[in-house]
């Protein structure tokens, strides 16, 4: 029996129907697709292109920033006090170097690299990004460079960079004004993150750290410009094609003399103290010495490691700024200005005298507080008490005005505050009083921290240069200016002076009061240091205790350690008749304040105000 035939039934509507939906479907799906690449395309094209057109750029030019030249500092004669000079470095970009450390044992055949430099490049490999260049070493010599230079095809990787570093042609002369600059550390880089300033150091490796360098870095720094280079695959310059020069930084012209401060150092010869000289006419300061000094150029490329730890472990703290951190003992240097209270409160008058007969009693206290001449100085009134230090008269004093009143009348003084110096390192000093000393040590006050702060001791602690400042007050009969070093500025078109800050002045009950006390101190001048001088001067000296003596005990220089013995300290101003220079001295350890520090304060008013006349003689 044969296989029965299929027969297949054809639905030509049906097949219709569906090749009409497939093809419907497929016309849909093309046209979607089409859709979503032409917007693709728009999106590229049109809304990302310049994001691609940047990315496609970065991927052939190169921009390279161009550090700005740092501003220059002058005296304010014009005398160059920080300058920048060329020098070449060593670098290295790890990333282009198969082993560190076999190339830095092969440099070292080449140039002098210590096992120190070696040993501190490659601790600086640990935290350093690999494809940013690395300073292998500082400083080349022109030898060293030509040696590098003919065997530079060993070195992959490495290549010499030639620059612009800070330098200070006076050495240690003007350190602690000027302060230095030194690299850009992490600290340093938080800090210009945070405040959004980091992209200004974008082609600069150095900021300033201290001092004047630091205080006015937004002046000196300037601001980068920038290069755009063509590059190939392999990173290697074709061609520039656009440069955008930097702008340098402003130069500074300060208050500073360079003589006044050569001389100033000079006469320190290397003892521990400091000299501030103002110029109370405005404020300016004329002079800022703190010894014994060091150099900054130390820090400019990079200190070793060894020479900061003699310069931190020193005895002598070359590192703090005594003029104006060092905190000392005022002793007899406030005697005017007590006296002047004195007189403002009318707890003594010109005419009133006490009777000294070498020491001065608490009224019912058997303790016996000692005037430093021992059989006294019999009866003295406040010119007499002035010119010939008498301290029993100052105890009576503090004792009948007590400490709160003191405190008060010598804020305005800027004893117990910042003077507001334009450079950050600078103390506030101690001005006690009873509520000072109840949240201090949480004690009560007693009378005699009292009697002590009436001779300048006890817990009054100043530095030289609110020292400096509270006499130009003194002589200035109550006019008042923020010390300040900066004198004027200048750019690219012009020099700007800058003003002085004037505070509102200290007004007295009775003017006359400021008569007096300067003539006391014109009177003290005349019958010491200044007896033959071209010019007529006022000044009151000091002798600071470092350490207590007992009441029954004597003090021995000769018999103590050498830092134990007392600080001779000295304030004067000349010409009397017009003030043009203001002077605090403070000798540590050194002794009798007008036998030690006396004859420095004679040289230097010489040294000022003379000049010309000695000049023109030449």
């Amino acid at each position: 029996m044969s296989p029965r035939k299929r027969i297949t039934m054809n639905d030509h509507a049906a097949e219709a129907s569906l090749f009409k939906s497939r093809a419907l479907f497929t016309f849909l799906s093309v046209i979607i697709l089409l859709s979503l690449l032409l917007v693709n395309l728009y999106n590229l094209q049109i809304t990302s292109f310049k994001d691609y057109e940047t990315r496609s750029n970065d991927n052939r030019i190169r921009v390279v920033p161009v550090a700005p030249s740092r501003g220059l500092i002058y005296d304010r004669h014009g005398q160059l006090l920080a300058e920048n000079q060329p020098f070449f470095s060593l670098e290295m970009v790890p990333e282009k170097v198969k082993n560190v450390s076999d190339t830095l044992d092969e440099l070292s055949q080449v140039i002098d690299l210590s096992a120190d430099e070696k040993a501190n490049v490659l601790d600086a490999l640990k935290y350093h990004r690999r494809f940013k260049p690395l300073t292998i070493k500082n400083k080349l010599t022109e030898e060293q460079v030509a040696e590098f230079s003919v065997n530079q095809h060993r070195f992959p990787g490495l290549s010499v960079e030639a620059g612009l570093k800070r330098h200070y042609p006076y050495n240690g002369l003007m350190t602690h004004a000027l302060g230095y600059v030194g690299k850009i550390n992490s600290r340093d880089q938080e800090s210009l993150i945070r405040n959004d300033l980091w992209g200004n150091y974008a082609a600069t490796k150095d900021i300033g750290k201290q001092g004047i360098e630091k205080f006015y870095e937004s002046l000196l720094l300037g601001k980068p410009g920038h290069l755009e280079e063509e590059v190939n695959n392999r990173g290697r310059t074709i061609r520039t094609l656009k440069a955008v020069p930097p702008e340098p930084g402003q130069d500074i012209y300060l208050t500073l003399d360079l003589k006044l401060q050569q001389k100033a150092l000079e006469l320190l010869n290397g003892r521990r103290g400091s000299i501030v000289a103002i110029d109370p006419r405005d404020g300016g300061i004329l002079a800022l010495v703190s010894s014994p000094t060091y150099d900054p150029n130390l820090f400019v490329h990079g200190i070793s490691s060894k020479a900061y730890s003699e310069l931190l472990n020193s005895k002598s703290k070359p590192l703090i700024n005594r003029a104006t951190q060092g905190q000392y003992a005022p002793a007899s240097t406030v005697k005017p200005h007590l006296a002047l209270l004195g007189l403002e409160n009318k707890t003594v008058t010109p005419k009133t005298r006490i009777w000294d007969p070498g020491f001065w009693q608490i009224p019912g206290v058997e303790r016996k507080y000692r005037d430093w001449k021992r059989w006294g100085h019999g009866w003295v009134d406040v010119n007499s008490a002035i010119v010939s230090s008498c301290d029993t008269y100052f105890y009576d004093l503090a004792y009948k005005t007590g400490v709160d009143s003191i405190a008060n009348f010598m804020e305005p003084f800027g004893f117990g505050e910042r003077t507001g110096v334009d450079i950050f390192e600078e103390s506030a000093g101690i001005m006690p009083s009873k509520d000072w000393k109840r949240l201090r040590y949480n004690q009560p006050w007693y009378i005699g921290d009292t009697i002590s702060v009436g001779i300048g001791q006890g817990y009054w602690t100043t530095t030289p240069l609110q020292l400096a400042n509270a006499t130009a007050i003194l002589a200035n009969n109550g006019r008042r200016f923020v010390p300040h070093f900066l004198k004027s500025i200048q750019d690219q078109t012009a020099k700007i002076d800058t003003p002085p800050d004037e505070l509102p002045p200290i007004e007295l009950n009775d003017p006359n009061n400021w008569k007096i006390i300067n003539e006391a101190m014109r009177d003290t001048a005349h019958k010491s240091r200044f007896t033959d001088a071209r010019y007529t001067a006022a000044m009151k000296t000091g002798t600071a205790q470092v350490f207590s003596v007992a009441q029954d005990a004597e003090y021995d220089a000769d018999n103590i350690d050498e830092r134990l013995r007392d600080n001779a300290l000295i304030i004067a101003y000349a010409p009397y008749e017009n003030p043009k220079i203001v002077l605090a001295v403070v000798l540590e350890n050194a002794g009798w304040g007008g036998v030690n520090a006396g004859p420095v304060a004679r040289a230097l008013l010489d040294e000022y105000l003379l000049r010309d006349s000695w000049d023109k003689t030449k």
